[in-house]
């Protein structure tokens, strides 16, 4: 199948032959959210109006600390805590005791109460910008990806024998084959990509397996084979998140 500008991204990451093309996607995804947070456009008071309406994650705010750009870090924070302060002082002007009733009040401790400014904070800890930049283009590559496993024998035969996916995406994966692949589609690739996910599942099994066999003093002259890096692999094979990365930094 000849290749389109929309498979190109997909094809990539799965030439990588990494464990998880999805992995790759989602990194290439986010280092171009920091490179576009944080080059020319937050100098743009349009965007940041954008960024005041979803703030970001804990996650992302340290990836943007790290990054480097003080200034625009600052810029971002100065006008979202304009709008935020305005949003908290409302909220708390507004805050009345909950009412609880007999029965409420005898439940355990554990169990909490909502109220109009639990649901706010909850609301600002939950919401990011570059987490929604990422899931709007995740889902377009995970349509493609589909697409192409269906449309270009070529691509299904990488699949076939690619290292597969971490058991994240993997689960992403079923949850849109279930929806994007009719009955008869399912029978053909869902046992095939059961079968790639299970044979690579072993793999990592056996090279962590042979990381720890390493250090028994009866195979310190044997060859690593594939594990040195079985660690941070695995980890990743189970999350779906390069665990050894160093942060992503401005290009100087």
């Amino acid at each position: 199948m000849k290749e389109k500008l929309y498979t190109i991204p997909i094809n990539d990451a799965v030439n990588q032959n990494d464990e998880c093309p999805f992995c790759f996607i989602e990194r290439k995804l986010e280092h171009d959210a920091l490179d576009f947070v944080l080059g020319s456009a937050y100098m743009e008071p349009d965007f940041r109006d954008i960024t005041d309406e979803h703030g970001f994650c804990k996650n992302h705010y340290k990836e943007m600390f790290q990054y480097g750009n003080a200034l625009g870090n600052a810029l971002m924070l100065k006008t979202y805590y304009l709008k935020l302060n305005k949003e908290l002082d409302k909220q708390l002007k507004s805050y009345s005791p909950a009412k609880l009733s007999f029965k409420q009040k005898l439940k355990s401790s554990k169990e909490t109460v909502s109220s109009p400014l639990t649901d706010w904070i909850k609301a600002k800890d939950c919401d990011c910008y570059i987490c929604s930049y990422i899931n709007e283009y995740y889902e377009q590559y995970m349509n493609t990806f589909l697409y192409l496993l269906k449309n270009d024998n070529e691509f299904f035969e990488k699949i076939k024998n690619s290292k597969g996916f971490c058991l994240h995406h993997f689960g992403s994966l079923t949850e849109h084959a279930e929806v994007k692949l009719n009955d008869k589609e399912k029978e053909k690739y869902m046992p095939v990509l059961f079968d790639v996910m299970k044979k690579n599942m072993q793999r990592m099994f056996d090279d962590i397996s042979w990381f720890v066999d390493k250090f028994d003093y009866r195979n310190k002259d044997a060859d690593w084979k594939t594990s040195k890096d079985a660690v941070q692999r695995g980890m990743q094979k189970l999350v779906g998140s390069y665990i050894a990365d160093e942060p992503y930094k401005k290009n100087q």
